[in-house]
């Protein structure tokens, strides 16, 4: 079978030098990551950053979330505190974002922070990302690898399909293993969450008081559109079926098999419905539905995020 992923490559030590000429040119990669795949570009370049914001059609008040090998290679452009150190020891590198105060002589572009004092910040665990920032001395501003308000992509073919040849290199790693964005906290005053993820907040509070935004308010952060992970389709929440025009996303080993029936997990695992939310919905897609329906999902655990984007792609 012909491939017709030429921009596509398996992770080896001609794949690295590769990409790290890249970026040093100000280019961008797809890269993989425990949550999703990213958008990667040097977030100290100009150029880099106008070509993120781009090729994703990205508005440009929407910050980006800029990745560190460790605490200590970001110290030069964010100010940390008591409840960052808290937190980086009990969760990095993972799935968890931090907005923090960024220094005045810190060279990120003020793009990336949409013209903010504060920066977004996270510390990806994934090997094959980890390589690659070990061998820059700058960090790499990485939103997911597609068009914006879009569904965030979870392997490599996906981010070929959303944006073809204008992306030269996209390491391939599978699929994410987490399957949904990282879970965002402002350390800015009280601690608070602004976008829930694969890390709870009941997880974080064992360590560190915190609260849940309820509203909206300025963004200072990825996740806090009003829509956004859209399939490009209309999905209805809370419904129990589905005509044929429409895909049934279930829940749950009580549903039937059927042509267009979609199980996140028999096993009613939350964890797993994460991670094959957005697999799902790329595959309704691809296979001609005019709507999502969606059954009604468990706000608890893991469910409080797929309900945030469940809830912003019907939007």
């Amino acid at each position: 079978m012909k491939n017709i992923y030429l921009n596509i490559f398996s992770f080896n030590k001609k794949i690295l030098r590769k990409c790290i000429a890249s970026l040093k040119k100000g280019n961008v990669v797809g890269l993989p990551t425990e949550t999703v795949y990213g958008l990667g570009g040097n977030a100290y370049s100009k150029v880099a950053v106008q070509k993120i914001y781009n090729l994703k059609k990205r508005p440009k008040k929407n910050p980006l979330i800029v990745h560190y090998l460790n605490y200590k290679d970001a110290n030069k452009d964010v100010i940390f505190n008591r409840d960052f150190y808290t937190l980086y020891k009990k969760f990095c590198p993972g799935p968890i974002t931090f907005v923090l105060k960024k220094r005045n002589i810190s060279k990120i572009q003020s793009l990336v922070t949409a013209k903010l004092n504060t920066v977004a910040i996270r510390f990806p665990s994934h090997r094959t990302t980890r390589s690659v920032l070990k061998k820059l001395d700058f960090p790499l501003a990485m939103p997911s690898a597609n068009l914006s308000s879009g569904i965030s992509p979870v392997n490599a073919q996906d981010v070929s399909d959303e944006f073809k040849k204008r992306i030269k290199i996209i390491i391939n790693s599978g699929y994410s293993k987490i399957g949904i964005e990282s879970t965002v906290v402002s350390l800015i005053g009280k601690p608070k969450i602004l976008r829930p993820g694969i890390i709870e907040a009941k997880t974080i509070k064992k360590y560190l008081k915190i609260n849940v935004l309820k509203k909206n308010s300025k963004i200072i952060s990825p996740g806090m559109l009003k829509k956004h992970y859209s399939p490009g389709i209309p999905v209805l929440l809370n419904q129990n079926n589905a005509d044929s025009n429409c895909a049934l996303v279930t829940f749950g080993k009580k549903y039937k098999n059927k042509r267009n029936y979609f199980n996140l997990s028999k096993k009613s695992d939350l964890k797993e419905a994460a991670s094959n939310l957005y697999k799902t919905f790329r595959k309704i897609k691809k296979q001609g539905f005019k709507k999502i329906c969606v059954v009604k999902i468990p706000n608890v655990d893991a469910g409080i995020a797929i309900n945030d984007r469940l809830k912003r792609a019907a939007n």
